[in-house]
């Protein structure tokens, strides 16, 4: 565990190590989901069973985000890796038997409600979420989200397993277990009957979601916790942890709510442009998902250790630490997508007859503005789980509601505003996203300094611990740095304008890739030292 850290260099580089762990795994993760897009698409098309399945997944999945989602681990991790850091074993043990007994009963209580109202939740529920639903499609929407409900509960016991591994820094089965989900629905439609239709990719994501749990088994087993039946509500800790969820489920139920409002602001908006900001915002997640998601979980367990402890100082250095290992990773992204968002969208996807250069224009235009938030968005993950491992989630949830009521606004005044200039309108709902994350972001970092410098004057006790690196000084080398890799972009692009749109994006991102390596060595960014050094032990060993 991490109660044996004892600087914010070790801790730093033990995050980091966790990090690489994961986003290995995540580009594993991401390049199974590309390969269940495309086999799906084959499969069905844009079919109107696709439209059914991808309306009732999207039920399931909101019930599972409203019941717990990222609520349960932000909520457990912190208090479950603080009574590991502080030798409570058997007690720790005993959360995570109360709190996976409760989820269980919950879950499984609420899935079976949304069995039984099935059809009034398709009928009355989905016409905001699949305005296009024709009427003959009900009966078999309903069908498959009563395949998919089951998925609510396991996802819910899988994601506390993925904390409980977290919190004793295992990271490499809870990352690879969205691959096994992808993995499944794969199978659903490769190997199942075809004359089953579109039921066998419902089958193939409830095996998916087995699969999601069942991969993390083994490496629950090998910790030796012990099982308790019970329920733990005279528990502190249980409480702790429900009180906890509290704010969270309540951000939750915000950012969906904010997701149907711009749905409805798009729908308003010139055709196509509901595909394009939806299309936009995923290749927008897929750095973020790599950088800063994996870096967060990789976190998270030892900032909560490092405060159960009461070592806020070391805290203090690993998060400038890790704010600048996501500046350093997330700027150069930011202008490699923007430069690159064109050959991007049109190797992947552009196939002149359902997705033409019309498609692709639309889908850059949103990408150009997304892509501006790509760094408020990674410092928002890294910044919202400090909090939690303080155990606060009431601030983060706050200032979150706060951007996302800010979002709204912007995408209002934005759309317009870009129909007056003659640009297309959908762009300045992305433009709205990116400036209130950013928002977000420098409203959670002021707060996060204030707050730990009052705790760590507050314990007289703390060590000073060494300096904490400035993160100021490493946004403005990863900018620089990538102010250079821009101009070597620029140029590969004016050279290989004629060539095919795979080898300009690929080879733009070589290019852009080892400008920028050798930009930030020559500046000697002491994170590219230690990198490096870690890549010649991999290679010695």
């Amino acid at each position: 565990m991490t109660n044996n850290t004892t600087t914010a260099q070790p801790a730093s580089r033990q995050i980091a190590r966790a990090a690489g762990t994961v986003m290995v795994a995540f580009l594993f993760t991401q390049l199974a989901g590309l390969v269940r897009g495309i086999i799906i698409y084959r499969a069905f098309g844009t079919s109107l069973e696709l439209d059914s399945f991808n309306a009732a997944n999207r039920v399931a999945e909101m019930l599972f985000n409203l019941m717990a989602g990222g609520a349960l681990g932000s909520a457990f991790i912190p208090t479950f890796t603080g009574l590991l850091a502080q030798e409570h074993q058997a007690r720790a043990w005993k959360l995570a038997s109360a709190v996976a007994n409760l989820l269980l009963a919950v879950l499984t209580l609420v899935a079976g409600l949304a069995a039984l109202t099935a059809p009034v939740l398709v009928r009355h529920g989905l016409f905001v979420l699949a305005p296009e639903m024709a009427i003959g499609q009900e009966a078999l929407t309903i069908s498959l989200l009563r395949i998919l409900l089951p998925t609510v509960v396991i996802f819910g016991l899988s994601g506390l397993v993925m904390g409980i591994l977290n919190a004793h820094q295992r990271f490499w089965l809870p990352a690879i277990a969205p691959a096994m989900y992808s993995l499944g629905q794969i199978g659903g439609v490769l190997l199942l009957p075809q004359e089953w239709g579109i039921q066998r990719l419902a089958l193939g994501a409830l095996a998916g979601s087995a699969l999601h749990l069942l991969v993390q088994i083994p490496g629950l087993l090998r910790l030796g916790g012990r099982y308790s039946a019970t329920l733990g509500l005279r528990m502190a800790e249980v409480r702790q942890v429900l009180l906890l969820m509290g704010p969270r489920l309540v951000g939750v139920a915000v950012v969906q709510l904010n997701f149907i409002v711009n749905t409805i602001i798009a729908l308003s908006l010139p055709e196509g442009s509901v595909s394009a900001i939806t299309l936009a915002f995923t290749l927008m997640l897929m750095p973020q998902t790599a950088i800063a998601q994996s870096i967060a979980i990789a976190a998270m367990p030892t900032f909560s250790a490092q405060v159960a402890l009461g070592k806020i100082n070391e805290l203090r250095g690993a998060l400038a630490g890790t704010l600048r290992g996501i500046l350093l990773l997330a700027i150069p992204a930011t202008v490699g997508l923007i430069l690159l968002r064109f050959p991007l969208i049109q190797f992947l996807y552009e196939d002149g007859v359902e997705f033409t250069a019309h498609s692709t224009e639309l889908v850059a235009w949103a990408l150009l503005w997304y892509a501006a938030g790509l760094v408020g968005h990674s410092l928002v993950e890294i910044l919202a789980r400090a909090f939690y491992a303080l155990h606060d989630t009431r601030t983060p949830v706050l200032v979150g509601a706060l951007a996302m009521a800010l979002n709204v606004v912007f995408s209002l005044l934005f759309s317009a505003w870009f129909a007056q200039a003659g640009w297309m309108p959908h762009g300045g709902l992305a433009l709205a996203n990116s400036l209130a994350t950013a928002l977000e972001a420098a409203g959670l970092l002021v707060m996060m300094r204030r707050r730990l410098a009052l705790q760590a004057n507050s314990q007289a006790e703390q060590t000073p611990g060494e300096p904490a690196p400035s993160i100021w000084a490493g946004a403005v080398q990863a900018a620089a740095a990538a102010l250079l890799m821009g101009l070597a972009l620029w140029v590969w692009l004016a050279l290989s304008a004629a060539w095919p749109s795979w080898l300009i994006c690929l080879g733009g991102v070589a290019v852009g890739s080892l400008v920028y390596a050798l930009a930030v060595l020559g500046m000697r960014v002491p994170e590219t030292r230690s990198l490096l050094r870690a890549v010649l032990r991999q290679v010695k060993r």
